[in-house]
């Protein structure tokens, strides 16, 4: 049987410019959205495209999703319900927590959260309690934005970066799984007009769009990771 070839987006944030530019590169039989896919900016646009890969879309819940769409009191989670139908929360707030295809295990932040934080650089000791049970030798994450294809724990560790929020360089950052193979990926869009573009809809976290212009340097987002 052959092997299911897999686009791994994730972590768009809302990020229309972003995704149309990616989609417009992505040639695979499966487009797998990692979470945190609705909230930012353009969410109703954001979904719209994400929907039109049709049955090859599949998607996975992202803390952000979740809480963008459940939180009454996060001025940026109300704005994103505002802009989203009932239709479209009810299936955001359908998506599973985990997704196995081809032998893969795709999560969002681990395969036991959507909020914990792991990266190459934890101990092997902390990456072995973060995949106990896990029977996929190949596990893809995604929640720190920062894109690697590590050995951990007696598997392989795939995250594809962040199509929308950029770490390390300016750019959209997602991934290929086809078989044994994984083809880390870029896409170059234009993050300046994007920026101004994101902050002249009124989305409450005009953080985001600065760091589409100077995104977090390794060390940077080192900090942030225990």
């Amino acid at each position: 049987m052959a092997a299911v070839r897999v686009a791994a987006l994730y972590d768009v944030h809302g990020n229309a410019p972003a995704l149309e530019a990616v989609l417009a590169e992505v040639d695979a039989d499966i487009v797998l959205f990692g979470g945190d896919l609705v909230w930012g900016a353009w969410p109703r646009e954001t979904l719209a495209l994400a929907r039109s890969t049709g049955e090859r879309g599949r998607f996975i819940m992202g803390n952000t999703d979740r809480g963008a769409l459940t939180d009454r009191e996060d001025a940026s989670a109300v704005w994103v319900q505002e802009r989203l139908s009932d239709e479209e929360r009810m299936f955001v707030l359908s998506w599973p927590a985990t997704l196995s295809l081809d032998g893969v295990l795709y999560c969002h932040a681990t395969p036991r959260s959507d909020t914990e934080i792991v990266a190459p650089m934890s101990s092997e000791e902390r990456w072995a309690d973060v995949l106990a049970g896990v029977d996929e030798t190949t596990v893809v994450c995604g929640h720190i934005h920062y894109q690697y294809d590590e050995q951990r724990a007696g598997h392989r560790v795939v995250n594809p970066g962040s199509v929308g929020n950029p770490t390390i360089r300016a750019t959209a950052w997602w991934a290929v799984l086809d078989g044994g193979r994984v083809e880390l990926q870029t896409t170059d869009y234009d993050t300046r007009a994007t920026a101004a573009a994101w902050r002249a809809t009124g989305f409450p976290r005009a953080d985001f769009a600065d760091e589409l212009l100077e995104p977090y340097s390794l060390e940077r987002l080192m900090e942030r990771i225990p």
